[in-house]
């Protein structure tokens, strides 16, 4: 019983898949100085070009295993703070939350008060966001299929589903505490968004899971693909999964995201989730069978790295 106990507990060291990584850029310089996206954990991911910068979820804190489990969460403002230095992150036009989970919202108040960001989420974001006193008038509700313009970049939310197992389903009724527990941030509306510029069209897909149809009318080059708790899935839900995201939108270019585990600080050498919770082996030998199949590359992101989406 420890023995699996211990076993649910390991997890893979990225690296062992460095032969996915993305060898587009070189020191994160993105030639002619276009798009550039920055993987920053979970479904963490910063966009920019020459001209303006938005983020999604700007999850930071990633407070220790049975702290998120058991304890009060609060932002850690030191590792939010460190996180924006070392990106060099002093100024961000919109910050848009994929759900309300403490891997995705928790921070997201705090990231878009330091660098003047509006923030962009559902009702249940918004009243996390009340909780630490975030100026009310720099939310801005999320309504579906409503495109907001950030300098070039367009930025449509798509209703999405959340991962099979969510540990907080439902929404946020009323004010959370400044301290809530893990099960206090309820998921929410979720959300996947589509990013379009004049240097092609990104999709953000935060969580494993799909709604049939909803993202047909939506191509794109690259999918930011989800993939926390895929490699706990059936094999006929992975193809379905891969038909509804991949397919669906065309894309050409798949990376995995929301694959590491979000207990670790990101000053500490990065893992996948722990195998109790996930198997990322699973997902990647999916992946990297279905882009053989269809002539789709795979790229895993390291965290920090700059890289060009449209390479």
């Amino acid at each position: 019983m420890i023995k699996d106990l211990l076993s649910g507990l390991t997890s893979v060291d990225p690296t062992d898949y460095r032969h996915l990584y993305d060898t587009s850029t070189e020191d994160g310089v993105v030639p002619g100085g276009g798009v550039h996206v920055t993987f920053l954990g979970v479904s963490t991911l910063l966009l920019a070009d020459d001209e303006n910068t938005i983020m999604t979820d700007g999850f930071f804190s990633r407070p220790g295993l049975l702290r998120a489990r058991f304890g009060r969460l609060t932002t850690n403002r030191a590792r939010v703070a460190g996180a924006l230095a070392r990106i060099g992150l002093t100024d961000l036009d919109a910050l848009f939350v994929a759900h309300s989970h403490v891997d995705h919202a928790l921070d997201a108040a705090e990231v878009a008060g330091r660098t003047g960001a509006s923030l962009h989420g559902s009702t249940s974001t918004r009243r996390i966001a009340e909780a630490q006193n975030f100026d009310p008038t720099r939310f801005r509700p999320i309504e579906t299929g409503q495109p907001v313009q950030v300098g070039r970049f367009t930025v449509t939310a798509i209703p999405a589903q959340h991962s099979p197992g969510d540990l907080a389903p439902g929404h946020i009724e009323h004010p959370v505490s400044s301290s809530p527990r893990l099960t206090d941030l309820k998921t929410g509306d979720c959300y996947s968004f589509h990013v379009a510029h004049p240097d092609g069209a990104l999709l953000i897909h935060a969580s494993a899971n799909f709604l049939p149809g909803v993202l047909t009318p939506f191509p794109v080059d690259t999918v930011y693909l989800g993939i926390g708790a895929l490699g706990h899935q059936t094999e006929e839900f992975r193809d379905a999964y891969w038909r509804e995201v991949v397919e669906a939108t065309g894309a050409r270019r798949v990376v995995p995201i929301h694959w590491d585990n979000f207990t670790r600080a990101l000053t500490r050498p990065v893992r996948t989730l722990p195998r109790r919770f996930d198997d990322f082996e699973t997902s990647v030998r999916h992946l990297e069978r279905r882009c053989a199949e269809t002539g789709v590359l795979l790229v895993l992101p390291q965290v920090w790295q700059r890289t060009n989406p449209f390479a």
